[in-house]
C-alpha cells in the first residue's frame, strides 16, 4: 500500500479530542507517521501525554518535537501523565520541533501532509524558518466556522484553534500552502453515542484502553463525578481532519475564498485565501463506521 507522510501537529491535553484523533490515526495504515508535535501553552506537558500513550500502544517509533509554548492554558489529562518524565520515552525527543518539521518537508521526496489539530503558532513559525516548505506539503486543518457554529447552530462564532492565536492564523491563511479544512460546518457536531459509543468504550485494544482512560480522566478534570456511565463521546472536532488527510468521498468539498478577520472569524472573502472547505456532510453515518473501524484496528 502506498503510504501518505504525515506530521501531525497537537494541542493534545486541553480538550479531548485530539487524543481520539490520535487514536484513529493509528488505525489508519494509510498514514505514515513521521513525527507528532505539540502546540500552544506547556508544549512539554502536551509531549509526556503523546510519549506516554505512543509507548503504551507501542509506537515508540514516531519521534515526538516540542513545539512552541505560549500561554498556559487548560491542562485537562494532567493526571495521566503523573510522575511521567520525557526521559522515560525510549523514542526519539526532539526539543526543536518545528525545526525538525521543516527537515523532515525539505528531506522528503513526497508531499509531506501536515495535519494541524490546534491554533497554529508552530505552523507560522515554520513558514518563517523555511518559506520553500509551501511547494513540498499540504495543510489539513480542523480550524474555522463558515457557515454554521458549534454543535451545528446557525450561530457562528470565531472557532477556538483560530482566536487563541489570531495573528498566526491570520499568516498561515494568506500562505501559498495548499489547503483543506474541516471548520465547525462538518465536525463541530460529531460525536459517537449509545451503541457507537460502547463498541469503542469496551474494545480491548491497548489504543482505545488508553482513549477511554484519558477521557475518564478528562471528565473528572471539568468536574464530572460518575464517569463510568457515561454513554457518548465529547464532540470529536479533530477526527475529521484525520479523516481528510487521507479520504474527502463521504464530505462536499467547497474551493472557498477565506480571510480572517481580527476577531478570528473566517469569513468568505474574494480577497481571501482560496482553500478547499469541507462544508457538509454527504454521508455523516458511514462516517462513524469508519471511525469506529480505525479506531478498533489501531494496536
Amino acid at each position: 500500500m502506498k503510504t501518505i507522510p504525515v506530521i501531525i501537529d497537537t494541542d493534545i491535553g486541553s480538550d479531548i479530542d485530539d487524543t481520539w484523533a490520535l487514536a484513529m490515526a493509528f488505525g489508519c495504515p494509510e498514514l505514515d507517521i513521521k513525527l507528532i508535535t505539540t502546540c500552544t501553552g506547556d508544549t512539554t506537558y502536551r509531549a509526556k501525554i503523546v510519549c506516554k500513550f505512543l509507548e503504551h500502544v507501542g509506537h515508540t517509533e514516531i519521534p515526538v518535537g516540542l513545539g512552541l509554548t505560549f500561554d498556559s492554558l487548560s491542562e485537562n489529562q494532567r493526571a495521566y501523565i503523573d510522575g511521567y518524565q520525557l526521559r522515560d520515552y525510549p523514542g526519539e525527543i526532539i526539543d526543536d520541533g518545528v525545526r525538525a518539521m521543516a527537515d523532515i518537508i525539505m528531506q522528503s521526496e513526497e508531499t509531506v501532509t501536515l495535519i494541524c489539530l490546534g491554533p497554529l503558532q508552530n505552523i507560522q513559525k515554520l513558514l518563517q524558518i523555511e518559506p520553500r516548505i509551501t511547494k513540498k506539503a499540504r495543510f489539513v486543518g480542523m480550524h474555522g466556522a463558515i457557515f454554521r457554529g458549534y454543535k451545528g447552530t446557525n450561530d457562528v462564532q470565531a472557532e477556538y484553534n483560530i482566536v487563541q492565536h489570531v495573528d498566526s492564523a491570520k499568516t498561515v491563511f494568506s500562505s501559498d500552502l495548499d489547503m483543506i479544512i474541516t471548520p465547525l460546518d462538518t465536525c463541530g457536531m460529531i460525536s459517537l453515542e449509545g451503541d457507537n459509543y460502547q463498541a469503542v468504550a469496551k474494545a480491548t485494544n491497548k489504543t482505545m484502553i488508553e482513549v477511554i482512560t484519558n477521557y475518564e480522566i478528562w471528565l473528572r478534570a471539568l468536574g464530572a463525578k460518575d464517569v463510568e456511565s457515561i454513554n457518548r463521546s465529547s464532540t470529536l472536532f479533530d477526527t475529521v481532519a484525520i479523516y481528510l488527510a487521507l479520504d474527502n468521498a463521504l464530505l462536499e468539498m467547497k474551493k472557498l475564498c477565506i480571510k480572517i478577520t481580527d476577531e478570528g472569524k473566517t469569513v468568505v472573502d474574494e480577497t481571501g485565501k482560496e482553500m478547499s472547505v469541507a462544508i457538509e456532510w454527504r454521508d455523516q453515518r458511514t462516517f462513524y463506521d469508519f471511525l469506529i473501524n480505525r479506531l478498533l484496528k489501531a494496536p
